[in-house]
C-alpha cells in the first residue's frame, strides 16, 4: 500500500518541481499563466541556431556530400545507429524524435558554455542554456514518457497494460510506480549536471580568472555532450522497452 500511495503522488511531485527555482527568474505572463521568459529566450535562441545550420548545410545537396551537408550525414548516421541499437528493427519512425531530443539537448548544454549569455541584461534573472531550468527537463521527460507510452499503444493496443502484472500481479504498484520515476531521473539526471558544470565554472572564474577554468570549461563540453547522448540513448530504450514487452 505503501509503494502505491507513492505512485499516486509522484504526479503531484513532478508538477511541484516545475517551481524549483535557483536564482532570480524573469518571468512572462502568457494568459494566466507565468513562464519564465529567460528560458524561452535561450530555448528559441538554440532552435534558430538548429534550423539555421540545417538549412545552410542542406540548401544546396550534393549527390557526394561535402562541408556542411558531409557533417550533417554524419549526425544523422549516428542517431540512426542509437535509435536501432535500442529500439530495434522498427526504430524508422522514431529516428526523428531521437534526433531532436539529442540535437536539442546537446546544443542547449553547449551553449550555457559557449555563448555569452550573462553580457545580456535582464529585468530579473540572467540567461543561461535552457537546460539549466527544471522546468525545461521535465518537459523533454514528459514527452519521452508520452513518447514510450504512445509506442507501447500503437503496436499492442490495451494489452500493453498487460506489462504491469508480469511476470506477477504482486509486482503491479513497482510497475506502475517505475513510470513516474523514469521521467523523474530522466529531467533530475540533466538539470542537476548541467546546473551543477554552470555553477562550478561560475565560482572558479571569480576566485582565478585566468587559467585554471579553462580545463574546467572543455570538461564541462565533454560532460555536456554525455548528457545529451545519455537522454537520447534512454529515450530509446525506453521506447524499444514498450514496444517489445516486460524485460
Amino acid at each position: 500500500m505503501n509503494v502505491l500511495s507513492c505512485s499516486i503522488n509522484v504526479p503531484k511531485v513532478l508538477y511541484d518541481i516545475s517551481g524549483v527555482e535557483v536564482g532570480q527568474h524573469f518571468y512572462w505572463q502568457i494568459g494566466g499563466f507565468q513562464v519564465h521568459g529567460q528560458v524561452l529566450i535561450t530555448s528559441w535562441v538554440v532552435i534558430a541556431i538548429l534550423l539555421g545550420s540545417a538549412t545552410i548545410a542542406v540548401r544546396n545537396p550534393q549527390t557526394v556530400p561535402t562541408g556542411g551537408q558531409n557533417f550533417f550525414e554524419y549526425v544523422l548516421e549516428f542517431i540512426r545507429d542509437v535509435s536501432k541499437t535500442q529500439i530495434g528493427e522498427e526504430y524508422g519512425p522514431w529516428v526523428p524524435f531521437i534526433g531532436t531530443m539529442f540535437l536539442f539537448i546537446f546544443v542547449s548544454n553547449w551553449s550555457g558554455a559557449l555563448l555569452p549569455w550573462k553580457i545580456i541584461e535582464l529585468p530579473h534573472g540572467e540567461l543561461a542554456a535552457p537546460t539549466n531550468d527544471i522546468n525545461t527537463t521535465v518537459a523533454l521527460a514528459l514527452l519521452t514518457s508520452g513518447a514510450y507510452f504512445y509506442a507501447g499503444l500503437s503496436k499492442k493496443g490495451l494489452s500493453y497494460f498487460g506489462k504491469y502484472i508480469q511476470p506477477t500481479p504482486i509486482l503491479l504498484p513497482i510497475n506502475i510506480l517505475e513510470d513516474f520515476t523514469k521521467p523523474l531521473s530522466l529531467s533530475f539526471r540533466l538539470f542537476g549536471n548541467i546546473l551543477a558544470d554552470e555553477l562550478v565554472v561560475v565560482v572558479l572564474v571569480s576566485l582565478v580568472p585566468l587559467v585554471v577554468p579553462i580545463p574546467v570549461m572543455f570538461l564541462g563540453l565533454f560532460t555536456s555532450g554525455i548528457q545529451a547522448l545519455i537522454f537520447a540513448t534512454l529515450a530509446a530504450a525506453y521506447i524499444g522497452e514498450s514496444m517489445e514487452g516486460h524485460h
